[in-house]
Parts: structure tokens; sequence; C-alpha cells
């Protein structure tokens, strides 16, 4: 059982309370979010039995294994693995060791690949699959993380930045950074040196903006194609920023586009904008973390108003969110913004919000909940981003 397993692992008993709200903000001299997150029932009951290692699916796999819930899967993100990192973005090796062993147990990892397959060709998810990722090339992902994904068989993708990589003296070399690929390590794009997509020179026109950093993508995923011979085309946005217009820009280029916001990840998700759980610093706790990776993907097919850059003071209002309710109890949907509960309304084709508080600078989101009705003690989860600039148009690190 996974209480039995937590409790292996000397962590406290998983905590049973619906829609109470966890709440982070913190801030430090070029930083400031707002990561508010609804703590929902745990899993009542294990999630699969045991997985011996090597627990590697390959895209062809993906297809033969048995299913429970074929239509969706977790990705996890993580930056450092280390003590001696900021905490915010960090996991010691004992946590990314505990948070390994568990999903060994009671999961199925799959690729990158794997999962991306699934979705472009509608091909079915293993039973409660996830995605490991990182981001930023750091050293300390092969010092203290590599050993240990590669003791359960875990492939993995590292997004980074190639005009860090042998330069920054925290960073991987590109020797490394091959050694890894060679060991099963897939490295992907988070842009050429972690610009802040956002934000735009003065006077610099929309047009201008969008070409710029389309270079600056593709420069980095020319890099990568030289150095390891292949190009995935996968981007993870610095920071988790984007908008409409880099969401429509990268899918014109061909490219997949990975998020910092919460959600699992199902066949009606964006493809350039999929959500990843942040699994470092506060959300690092295996009590809570277990809920996010049980969690499913919220069948949403429409969100009213769609945007996600906000100026500082905006208030906006009603926002509509069309989503499948089959297997979803109305009355049991919660959504949090900024550490309180929203109102939902039902509609017609799903159920509305309202956020009446202003925007502050920095990254927010709303997170919206509902437990499964067919599928005890699991989770839809959906996320949507806001991006808030400073007074003087630049966005907060």
């Amino acid at each position: 059982m996974i209480n039995a397993f937590l409790s292996k692992y000397k962590t406290s008993q998983l905590v049973a309370v619906s829609a109470l709200l966890v709440s982070l903000s913190f801030s430090t001299h070029a930083y400031q979010a707002d990561m508010s997150e609804p703590l929902v029932q745990a899993p009542s009951t294990s999630a699969a039995s045991a997985v011996t290692t090597p627990n590697i699916v390959s895209a062809k796999k993906v297809a033969l294994d048995g299913l429970s819930n074929p239509r969706s899967f977790v990705i996890l993100q993580y930056h450092h693995v280390s003590t001696e990192t900021p905490r915010s973005t960090s996991v010691s090796p004992q946590e990314l060791e505990q948070h390994m062993a568990y999903l060994a147990e009671y999961h199925t990892v799959i690729s990158l690949e794997a999962a991306i397959n699934g979705l472009t060709s509608k091909i079915p998810f293993p039973e409660r699959a996830v995605v490991i990722t990182f981001d930023d090339g750091y050293k300390n992902i092969l010092e203290n993380g590599h050993p240990i994904l590669t003791k359960y068989g875990f492939e993995y993708t590292i997004f980074i930045n190639p005009a860090q990589i042998g330069i920054l003296g925290s960073q991987l070399s590109w020797n490394e950074v091959k050694q890894m690929s060679k060991e099963g390590v897939t490295f992907a794009n988070h842009t050429l040196d972690h610009l802040h997509l956002l934000d735009r020179y003065p006077q610099e026109s929309k047009a201008n903006w969008l070409a710029r950093i389309k270079q600056n993508i593709n420069l980095a995923e020319g890099s990568l194609s030289q150095q390891l011979g292949y190009s995935k085309k996968w981007l993870a946005y610095p920071y988790g920023e984007f908008d409409v217009d880099i969401k429509a820009m990268l899918k014109d280029m061909g490219y997949i586009g990975f998020g910092q916001h919460s959600g699992g990840v199902g066949e009606l998700s964006n493809m350039q904008s999929l959500p990843r759980y942040p699994a470092a610093g506060r959300f690092a706790s295996l009590d809570t973390l277990l809920t996010k990776i049980n969690s499913l993907a919220m069948p949403v097919t429409q969100v009213i108003p769609h945007r996600y850059v906000m100026a500082i003071g905006d208030v906006i209002g009603e926002i509509r969110v069309d989503v499948l309710l089959d297997d979803i109890s109305f009355n049991r949907i919660a959504c949090y913004f900024g550490g309180d509960s929203l109102p939902i309304t039902k509609t017609e084709k799903g159920f509305s919000i309202d956020i009446d508080s202003p925007f502050y600078a920095g990254r927010t989101r709303v997170n919206c909940t509902a437990p499964s009705v067919r599928q005890s003690g699991r989770f839809y989860w959906y996320s949507i981003p806001f991006f808030t600039p400073q007074e003087n148009g630049r966005y907060l690190n």
C-alpha cells in the first residue's frame, strides 16, 4: 500500500483533506510568484502491482501494455538535484531517490518520446504513466540525479540552453551531455540562453519580437542537432512563460511546447503548452506529490477568454471553461487563485469562474481539480497560467 511505502521512508501519513489549500508565495531580489495548489484527497488504494526494474517503456512498447486509463499521463519537472542550490528549484538526492522508488513500485515511467508519440498517434498509454524531465543542464543532475535514475532504469529528458553548456561552471560540458545521451538521456531545447520569451526590446514591433525569439529557438535546436545528431523540436519555455502568439509561432515551426503549470496530459491537451508538475522545493514532499502523480488530465475543450499575459492591476473577471463532464461530478469541482477559493457556476458546456482580484507582477495560475467518478481516489487537474510584467515591461526571473 502507498501509506506503507511512505512509512518505510519515515514520512508522515497522507493527509486526506478534500479541497484544502496549500499556498506558497515567495520572493527573492528578482523573483516573485504565487504558487497556490489545492491539496485534494490522496489515493486510497494502491496504484498498480509492483513494477520491476528496469522500468523503461519505448514508443513501440506503449501500444502493447495493459491499460487502466489510456488517455492520460503526468510529466514531472525538476531542476537541481542538490542540497546546496536554491531550495525552490531543488530536490535533495534523498528526495529524488524516494520519488523514483515510489514510481518504480506503483507507476510506469515512459520516455517523453513515447508519451508524445502516444498523443500524436492516439496510441494508449500504460497504466499510471509518468514522464521525468529536468530544466537547465546543471552538473548536479549528472553527479547526483543520473546515478539514481540509471539505477531504476528510467529514461528522462533534460531541456538545456546550448549557449551555456560548457561555459558556466554549474552547467554540464558538451562531452558530459554526449556521454549521458549515449546512456539513454534525451536532450531538448530550452532556448539558446534562457531568455524571457515574453520580454520585448524598447520600441520592438510584434513582428520583430517574434522573429527574434524564433531565431533564438532555431539556433538552439541547430546546436543540439550539431552536437548530438538529432533534433526533437521540443521546447520547454524558460520560466514557463508563453502567450497565444508564441504558441501559434511554435505550432507553425513544428515544435511541441512544455510549460511549468500543473495538470495531467491527455488527448485534449494543447501540444504547444503541455503542463508539467514542479516536483522541487515545497512541492518535493511525497505526501502531497502523490495526488499530482496520480492525477488525470481534465478534458477541457475550450477556455474563454484565452489569454495569458496581464498587466499590473488588471482584473480578468469571468473565465469560461468548457469541459467534458462524463466522469466529473460538477458539485465537486474546486478552483483556486492566489490563495482564494473561486465561486463556480455551471454552464451549458462546463463551468465558469470569476476572478475579481487584481494581478501583480510575477507568475500566477488558476488551479482546478475534480474527483473522478469512476476511478476512486484520482483527481482531474487543470491549470491556467498568467504572466504579468513589472511596470517597466520586464518579466521577473
